[in-house]
């Protein structure tokens, strides 16, 4: 057993697949995920109130208010620059690739299989399977639609500046999401949409490292994986 699985390590290759920029983006979004949950959740359902000391200076609201809204337009910085990164960057040719996966059926079929231990993991063009690469798209809607709904919230807080300018262009979208009381909604729901992502993400994230021996969570630290060579 010592021997094959030794044979095994050998016939395998370091592979750069995640560039240095996915990589800084992926992990600076996740804290900045964490900390708008967080402020979020506070926002929406105060658990946490000041020490009274007669002075007006416990604007405890206000500060944490303003921690989410600087945390939000850092998520809106990654979100930009991994847009970018997906079209533009060499690197990033390879997540590219996965988009002709999800149209191949017997691609779809194998991969469950792989999930349900029926299988093993088949060959990919790309870096995501079919069900990784759609669940992403999905999950960047969602990202999508919690910026949106944010930055409409934003501009009742800063009337001038970027506030002013984008309220402006988001007010038809306020309207037709039936007023600032229902945009508040959408954004809580969106936030309990990621909230339920983050641990299946990690899950599956864990499952796939663990069945596939191909070091796809140390790909987002260092960068490599490491695969099977073809004979």
């Amino acid at each position: 057993m010592f021997n094959q699985n030794f044979k095994d390590d050998k016939l395998r290759k370091a592979e750069y697949e995640f560039s240095i920029g996915l990589r800084l983006t992926h992990w600076i979004r996740a804290i900045a995920i964490v900390i708008l949950v967080g402020t979020g959740y506070y926002l929406s359902y105060v658990f946490q109130s000041p020490i009274s000391n007669g002075e007006p200076i416990n604007f405890m609201q206000a500060k944490y208010r303003l921690v989410h809204q600087a945390v939000g337009f850092i998520l809106i910085a990654c979100i930009i620059f991994k847009i970018y990164l997906f079209f533009c960057d060499k690197v990033s040719a390879k997540e590219r690739k996965s988009i002709w996966d999800i149209f191949n059926i017997k691609l779809w079929i194998e991969q469950i299989k792989f999930y349900i231990f029926l299988g093993k993991h088949p060959h990919l063009q790309g870096v995501y399977n079919p069900l990784q690469f759609v669940t992403y798209f999905l999950f960047y809607l969602v990202i999508l639609g919690i910026i949106l709904t944010g930055l409409i919230l934003y501009t009742h807080t800063y009337h001038e500046g970027l506030g002013g300018i984008l309220y402006n262009i988001l007010r038809p979208l306020e309207a037709a999401m039936g007023g600032l009381a229902d945009v508040r909604t959408y954004h809580r729901i969106l936030m309990w949409v990621i909230i339920i992502f983050a641990p299946v993400h990690i899950y599956m994230a864990i499952f796939n490292a663990i069945k596939g021996k191909d070091g796809a969570m140390d790909a987002i630290v260092s960068g490599y994986k490491f695969v099977k060579e073809k004979h």
